[in-house]
């Protein structure tokens, strides 16, 4: 199936198939970290209205999910606000159809349409796939920010949009 044929959407983070998929990512990111080293929002936090939650659909399956979480300034940004991209995930069977570069255009498209003009994640370094996604995207190794702890498990990245 071509990856013409996966809508990227909005969706609530308390759907079932979302929260098949976040449990999904959960697992995964259990059995390369211990539970200190993830730094997850749990559905609770993903409702919250500074995040937007989309997902990428095919055939009426969601098979991916990602979201952004609205920031104010802080001392690790010089006072700029940002968006902090959170909850990437591409199931399995879904990967190798770029829906993961879909989705982050998608959710940089939505944070520039808020006027916010930095993007800022967190992801593990063992985590290979998200880091390859991120570095083609035009993402550049920067410090720690949001209080995350430079653990020597996380890598932190930014992109101006």
């Amino acid at each position: 199936m071509s990856s013409a044929e996966i809508l990227i959407r909005p969706e609530r983070p308390d759907h079932p198939q979302v929260r098949a998929l976040l449990a999904e990512l959960d697992a995964y990111l259990a059995s390369l970290y211990e539970p200190e080293a993830n730094h997850i929002l749990d559905i609770e936090a993903l409702m919250a209205p500074e995040i937007d939650f989309l997902v990428a659909e095919r055939a009426g399956q969601l098979i991916a999910c990602g979201a952004t979480r609205r920031m104010p300034g802080e001392a690790d940004t010089l006072g700029q606000g940002y968006g902090e991209i959170k909850r990437m995930f591409v199931a399995p069977a879904a990967r190798g159809l770029r829906i993961g570069q879909r989705l982050l255009a998608t959710l940089e498209e939505r944070l520039r349409t808020a006027d916010v003009t930095l993007a800022l994640l967190e992801t593990g370094k063992d985590q290979l796939e998200a880091v390859k996604l991120y570095e083609r995207g035009g993402y550049a190794l920067r410090g720690a920010f949001g209080g995350y702890p430079d653990n020597g498990l996380s890598l932190f990245y930014e992109k101006r949009l």
